[in-house]
């Protein structure tokens, strides 16, 4: 079922309930007074004007280039969590312009308090379900995609939930630049199984598969957790032909 930020009515107009189904949490239990402030006065400067199905009813395409305002490279990572990889990566490669989609709003507003204290100024924030962005997104546009520890959905009826699914990965393949690379991080197992076996079926070919990260990486909170736990993560580096 679709959860509802049932305690925020409050928040910005571009935090509702969107149209299509959507499976897990949107709002946690508290969100700080600090986190509310992020999000009145951050989010809607960095959310791409576009996406947004009220904001765009007709899914008329967008164009990339006008979120960071020039031709450079845009990445896209799905799900960010509470957003450490992508101000990492932001700071990191201050050329390249990010966009981060994530419908837990506890997240978005955990990464706009991250990108204050950093300072980065390239990325874009949407606070929403990624396929609001296939929609509109024109094809071969990005050039890297990630998706790191997303929810695991580990019963057996839930898996068509998880992203590694064709409903996913087929708009992901489209929006894609010739040679753009995916790269797929998780703890869990069955999950990194689904996505060798399906990633490559959306047309994408399997570069490497380790349990070595990528030399630009950093661990989140959620890796954190894992290791903690005794799960080992997985990584995985997918290109579009």
């Amino acid at each position: 079922m679709t959860d509802t930020p049932e305690e925020t009515p409050d928040l910005p107009e571009t935090l509702r309930p969107e149209w299509r189904n959507f499976y897990g949490r949107r709002v946690g239990k508290t969100i700080r007074q600090s986190q509310r402030g992020y999000l009145s006065e951050d989010l809607d400067t960095l959310c791409p004007r576009g996406v947004a199905r009220e904001e765009n009813p007709e899914r008329a395409p967008i164009d990339v280039s006008a979120i960071f305002g020039d031709a450079r490279p845009v990445w896209l990572e799905v799900g960010f969590g509470g957003g450490e990889h992508l101000v990492h990566m932001a700071a990191h490669y201050p050329d390249v312009g990010i966009i981060g989609c994530e419908p837990f709003i506890n997240g978005v507003a955990m990464l706009l308090g991250k990108i204050r204290a950093a300072g980065v100024d390239n990325l874009a924030v949407y606070p929403g379900d990624v396929r609001d962005l296939f929609d509109v997104v024109p094809d071969g546009v990005i050039a890297r995609a990630f998706l790191n520890y997303p929810d695991p959905w580990p019963k057996r009826r839930h898996h068509r939930r998880r992203f590694v699914t064709q409903d996913h990965l087929q708009p992901l393949a489209r929006i894609l630049a010739p040679g753009a690379e995916f790269r797929v991080a998780t703890d869990i197992p069955d999950y990194m199984r689904q996505a060798l076996q399906e990633v490559p079926k959306a047309g994408f070919v399997l570069e490497a598969h380790s349990g070595t990260p990528w030399d630009d990486w950093i661990s989140t909170r959620y890796e954190k957790k894992a290791l903690r736990e005794g799960r080992m993560p997985d990584y995985a580096t997918f290109r579009r032909p």
